[in-house]
């Protein structure tokens, strides 16, 4: 991987990780499109950008981080956590072997963009329209329910946590919101397992290496940043049914790609 190939990838991520159109589904189509060989390095740098994405949360909603006299916050994130860890750690074989499946995929891409063009009319009378008023019961539903983005790569972290808080009577955006909070400790703990298990098996990073990882994971948190403001925004005023069509067509693309062997 080339430095130019590093940002066009750390552009996806940022674009694409906060959104629910799934990162990963992008990530595997940018990887295919652009014929990167799939050396560890590689495989590492596409999971550790994330670590600028993650800072991005945490520079725009600092206060809410910083306040450490509401432990409660903190709990809330700590048990939503835990069934992600839980499923990832069991079932990391079975996610690395699906992330190199484009086709399955493709197949939840579209199906979870069916499910967006409904949530708007399932979801009409939110009674939750405050993050103080997520309990850990609830904070729990929406962690299991962050673990369907495991157990099918391409439905999208944000996506599955965003519809299990509506699904749980919270607003769309602070489920939205909610749903950013979750990716800090959940995406930190992916990067920081990965980071060991490179580190045990390839050794430490050579200078060039450490030169993209800063790069990429510079251009992630600038990206990210400015999705976030993006979104937010975009779902209090139209909600989440264009979401839904981009990932239907993109879906249907990617199934053309493969039936053509562009990629595969």
């Amino acid at each position: 991987m080339n430095l130019f190939e590093a940002i066009i990838v750390a552009i996806v991520e940022g674009l694409s990780e906060f959104l629910p159109i799934s990162s990963t589904a992008h990530m595997v189509i940018t990887s295919s499109l652009m014929h990167l060989e799939k050396d560890p390095f590689t495989k590492y740098f596409e999971i550790c950008i994330q670590f600028g994405a993650i800072l991005s949360v945490l520079v725009l909603y600092f206060k809410k981080f910083i306040n450490f006299k509401s432990y409660q916050f903190y709990l809330k994130l700590l048990i939503a956590v835990i069934p992600s860890l839980v499923f990832g750690f069991f079932l990391n074989d079975f996610i690395d072997a699906k992330l190199e499946s484009p086709l399955f995929i493709a197949i939840i891409m579209i199906l979870g963009g069916i499910l967006l063009l409904y949530v708007d009319k399932w979801f009409k009378t939110p009674i939750i329209n405050r993050e103080e008023d997520i309990d850990n019961k609830l904070a729990v539903k929406i962690g299991f329910f962050q673990c369907l983005s495991i157990i099918f790569p391409g439905l999208s972290r944000s996506a599955a946590t965003i519809i299990g808080g509506m699904s749980q009577k919270i607003s769309k955006d602070v489920a939205a919101e909610f749903s950013f909070f979750l990716a800090v400790p959940t995406m930190a703990a992916a990067t920081g397992y990965k980071t060991l298990s490179y580190i045990k098996k390839e050794g430490l990073f050579t200078s060039d290496q450490l030169t993209t990882l800063f790069i990429g994971n510079a251009v992630a948190f600038v990206v990210a940043l400015l999705a976030i403001k993006f979104f937010i925004g975009f779902v209090k005023e139209r909600g989440f049914k264009i979401f839904g069509i981009y990932r239907i067509i993109l879906g249907c693309v990617v199934l053309l790609l493969i039936y053509l062997n562009v990629i595969g």
